[in-house]
């Protein structure tokens, strides 16, 4: 019944009904007048709205006549916006390290927060644009590139087909013209962008790309008991294992982010808490994926 009361709302009203929903979860209550100043409204429309969020969620508020507000009642349960505790802390952080305005969400009060980061510079718009772009349209992009490997050459010609989030970092996942190979370019040390032409359609060439692996991921046996436990339970680990599927290309990333790739025994135990049970079977797939790009684009595939 809820679903299809939902389902016939105009847009904008759900919105108006989201922004109740939100409020009274995360806040546990809200008037008449904070709806009608979020969206510059009348008290009367806000009192429409209110009556229409009770149709088909009446249990989860109750109007306080002290207080003159709508209150959470403990049955409360989001119909709307979806039980997301990652979604409200990942916009406190946002607030917190400047990425948003706290007029651009729909908090009130923001609990009190640290956030604590090294600050990495800030990605530049104008070439992330030009990344996405040269993606949509299937084009090659030279970019001014600060790369770790000592490479003296700046510019260089990329094709561009993916993009990834590791360990804290935006990637591009590329073609090198320099390389003949696919690489991973961090998108934080593309100073320049200039440039684009038709890029042949080689990206399924990039089998470490295309090709996915579970990773077996367990506590560190070198962990007390009750110590391994809280790991099972902070990961919803099965059987004292979960499984985690990742690209071949981004498992490095991820097992370098929690030592993965460092042999058990080599760091205390509470500095590797976990491992990894097939890392020879991810190494191994991933040497077979990246070797048979590289002779694919040998045979003419760029």
């Amino acid at each position: 019944m809820a679903e299809t009361v939902v389902s016939d709302l105009k847009w904008g009203v759900r919105k108006r009904l989201e922004f109740i929903e939100f409020r009274l979860f995360w806040d546990g209550r809200l008037n008449r007048g904070d709806l009608a100043d979020a969206f510059g409204m009348s008290h009367q429309q806000a009192s429409s709205d209110f009556g229409t969020y009770q149709k088909f969620a009446p249990d989860n508020l109750v109007y306080d006549n002290a207080l003159k507000a709508y209150i959470r009642t403990p049955e409360f349960y989001p119909v709307l916006i979806g039980d997301n505790s990652d979604r409200y802390l990942l916009q406190v952080v946002a607030i917190h390290s400047g990425w948003m305005q706290k007029e651009d969400t729909w908090f009130d009060q923001l609990p009190p927060v640290e956030v604590v980061t090294l600050g990495r510079k800030p990605l530049n718009t104008t070439n992330l644009l030009a990344v996405l772009d040269a993606i949509r349209e299937r084009k090659k992009l030279q970019i001014d590139y600060r790369s770790m490997t000592g490479t003296p050459e700046s510019w260089r010609w990329i094709a561009p087909h993916a993009m990834s989030f590791c360990a804290g970092r935006w990637y591009v996942r590329a073609w090198s013209e320099e390389h003949n190979d696919f690489r991973d370019y961090s998108l934080g040390r593309i100073l320049e962008t200039r440039g684009s032409t038709p890029a042949s359609g080689f990206s399924a060439l990039d089998y470490e790309w295309a090709q996915r692996i579970n990773l077996i991921i367990r506590p560190n046996p070198q962990l007390s008991e009750d110590r391994q436990r809280a790991v099972e339970f902070e990961y919803s680990m099965v059987n004292a294992e979960v499984l985690v599927p990742v690209r071949l290309s981004l498992s490095f990333y991820l097992m370098s982010e929690h030592n993965l790739d460092v042999q058990p025994g080599q760091l205390l135990p509470e500095k590797q808490q976990l491992v990894l049970k097939n890392r020879q079977d991810v190494e191994d797939a991933r040497r077979l994926a990246r070797q048979m790009s590289k002779e694919a684009l040998k045979r003419g595939g760029a």
